[in-house]
């Protein structure tokens, strides 16, 4: 059988049968057509810097709107979101934390990962593919109530930083990002659906406003205390590698006995765990020195 295909992929690479590079196998067999791998683009990434996949949500404002989602948060969508960049870390390789709110979430693959030889389309591509077929497969048990009507869209990006503290100012970036659109949409809403304000006129409304007046709408319209708001909407989620403990079932069979028996047997692994908390500060990189450790 190995003779045979060894004989078709010669006269596929234009050779006779017999003949010397029919002979000597596939690892001769080139066809005329493989100049056209030149036109490929090199994207290795640069050495020893923290690269960052990035995902958003394609026209997410319409798909949430068509699907229901619960204004300003739904817990539905950020959960299944989360559960896909968990599924994301879980199936690929070398990543150290991501960071989601809303409907984006970053990637960080360690600095001197070699994972698909650092090249950049497929860090993207798998990245974007395996949350994208997450959110589908999963979307019925967040939203059991609510149809799938289309497939979502997600677009990706990458970005290098070299330095440690370039990676932790991204990330304070973009929990920054997440607590300033959660005021904004906490107030907006609230004109919305409490106060009976069109859309339009709740932008009007908040037009030129600080952090502080925001707040003041919220407490003093309201009754609503802004720093009571749930962690997950103010800070946003961060996904991190822990050990845990659990507990399994397990049948085993003792010594003198002719059944088997169930015992409960504790196991410690290594799980992907979401977090709700600053990271802005020093106190999170210290509880946690792991993520940038050069060898981890």
């Amino acid at each position: 059988m190995l003779r045979c295909c060894r004989a078709a992929a010669a006269i596929a690479a234009g050779c006779a049968p017999g003949s010397p590079c029919g002979r000597r196998g596939l690892t001769m067999a080139k066809s005329k057509f493989e100049y056209v791998r030149d036109f490929e683009a090199d994207d290795t990434v640069l050495p020893n810097c923290w690269i960052v996949v990035r995902l958003d949500g394609r026209n997410f404002h319409r798909f949430s709107e068509q699907h229901e989602f619960k204004k300003p948060n739904d817990d539905r969508a950020l959960q299944l979101m989360t559960k896909c960049a968990q599924t994301v870390m879980q199936e690929l390789e070398d990543i150290a934390i991501a960071y989601g709110q809303s409907d984006e979430y970053s990637f960080v693959f360690k600095k001197k990962s070699r994972w698909f030889k650092r090249r950049a389309s497929k860090f993207m591509t798998h990245v974007v593919s395996q949350f994208s077929s997450s959110f589908v497969f999963y979307w019925k048990d967040y939203f059991k109530d609510q149809q799938l009507l289309y497939p979502p869209g997600f677009d990706g990006r990458i970005v290098l930083y070299p330095s440690n503290q370039n990676l932790k100012d991204y990330l304070s970036w973009r929990q920054a990002d997440c607590h300033i659109n959660n005021l904004y949409n906490t107030v907006f809403w609230m004109l919305v659906q409490r106060s009976g304000l069109t859309p339009v006129e709740a932008q009007e409304r908040l037009r030129g406003t600080l952090a502080g007046d925001k707040n003041e709408i919220l407490f003093s319209e309201f009754n609503i205390n802004y720093n009571n708001e749930p962690l997950m909407y103010r800070k946003g989620t961060v996904l991190i590698w822990q050990k845990v403990n659990e507990v399994v079932t397990k049948k085993i069979k003792l010594p003198k006995e002719e059944e088997e028996k169930e015992v409960q047997v504790t196991r410690t692994k290594t799980k992907v765990v979401p977090l709700h908390c600053d990271i802005i500060g020093d106190q999170f990189w210290e509880e946690y020195p792991g993520i940038l450790a050069e060898d981890g």
